[in-house]
């Protein structure tokens, strides 16, 4: 460590205080400290904004997908239903008196 104190055997004629353009091996120590520390900020600032576009990228992929997975779904649903199930509601509500009602098919659907 260097420090700005003379030797004890330097000439009284030498300033003991450091002026004010020198600055203390302290001071130089922190200043290049703060800059190293804002330079590391910058590019973890940089980095923040190119995760932010990369995500905002992905979700915009993700959001072309909601027509076919909605599609996807419906389809879905209608294959889960269970057909044994339809039937014996059907025969259910026969035996109860209800009647069942055809509609007149129309050719143009």
């Amino acid at each position: 460590m260097s420090t700005t104190r003379p030797p004890a055997g330097a000439s009284s004629s030498t300033s003991t205080q450091p002026t004010s353009t020198e600055k203390t091996f302290f001071e130089q120590q922190r200043e290049a400290l703060l800059n190293e520390i804002g330079i590391s900020f910058e590019h973890v600032l940089a980095n923040i904004n190119k995760l932010n576009r990369s995500l905002e990228g992905v979700i915009a992929v993700g959001n072309e997908f909601s027509s076919v997975e909605a599609l996807w779904s419906t389809f879905e649903n209608v294959m889960a239903k269970d057909p044994d199930a339809e039937a014996a509601a059907g025969e259910e509500g026969r035996e109860e008196g209800e009647e069942e009602t055809e509609l007149p098919e129309h050719g143009n659907r």
